[in-house]
């Protein structure tokens, strides 16, 4: 296995400028974006990154809803980690939108919040209908994380809570669910390489152009969603862009 390497400098502090030109790009491409797939009224569930919480995907949940998608948000204030709480409100969230609605739920997580997604499919895949992750690290153990919750380990004098911050739980066992992993190289947070699945069936990579911080305004991005999830259950196939939009998609052979 390769080494993720860590994003530059340059792009870390670029972030935010980048972001505002995702966001520019959306409201440009609304009008192809408004003819995307609509939803078939299963739950879609929606966990924000780090230190963020409902308000950064406001954008993104709503502009699904406008497409006829059944999304919440996760309502658990700000995302300051894996903590026994967060473990204990999720698990009880999908399993009460599974039991209310009578169908499986979607999962999309941003950053962090896809690192939850993935553990609980792991741990109920049965109520998991898919997931679908954005800029978030998919390889279990990656080097760069170990490194990072070591140095966090060993690090007098932090707050408590601050031990949970670069880990999600762990759940045992394989991904039994379609998964999705959306990842950028211009990525200034996460090391992209850290956020691609190894090539099994029910699995795939999608590349786009943009920020880390501008995944949940994306064009691109939210075309993918739309399309994933409206996608019928039992006919789960690869992600194709359209025409207009195949140069929001690098492709890499």
């Amino acid at each position: 296995m390769t080494t993720a390497r860590l994003p530059s400098p340059a792009r870390l502090v670029t972030e935010g400028p980048r972001a505002g030109l995702d966001f520019s790009a959306l409201l440009a491409t609304w009008p192809l974006l408004a003819t995307a797939r609509r939803g078939d009224g299963h739950p879609v569930l929606v966990l924000p990154g780090l230190l963020t919480g409902d308000p950064a995907t406001f954008v993104l949940r709503n502009a699904l809803r406008l497409l006829g998608h059944n999304v919440s948000g996760w309502s658990l204030g700000t995302n300051r980690g894996g903590t026994g709480r967060v473990v204990r409100e999720l698990r009880s969230r999908v399993a009460e939108l599974h039991q209310t609605t009578g169908r499986r739920v979607s999962l999309v997580g941003w950053s962090l919040g896809g690192m939850y997604a993935q553990q609980l499919a792991r741990a109920t895949p049965g109520s998991i209908r898919g997931i679908i992750t954005l800029g978030s690290p998919v390889v279990r153990g990656a080097g760069w994380l170990q490194a990072a919750s070591r140095i966090v380990d060993r690090t007098p004098h932090l707050p408590a809570a601050a031990a949970s911050l670069p880990r999600p739980w762990a759940e045992a066992g394989p991904l039994r669910v379609p998964a999705t992993s959306v990842y950028s190289r211009a990525d200034g947070i996460v090391p992209w390489s850290s956020c691609t699945y190894e090539d099994r069936p029910r699995r795939e990579n999608i590349e786009v152009r943009g920020s880390h911080l501008g995944l949940a305004y994306n064009p691109a991005v939210l075309w993918l969603l739309a399309d994933r999830l409206g996608m019928p259950e039992s006919t789960w196939r690869p992600f194709q862009p359209p025409l207009a939009l195949r140069p929001f998609f690098p492709r890499r052979d």
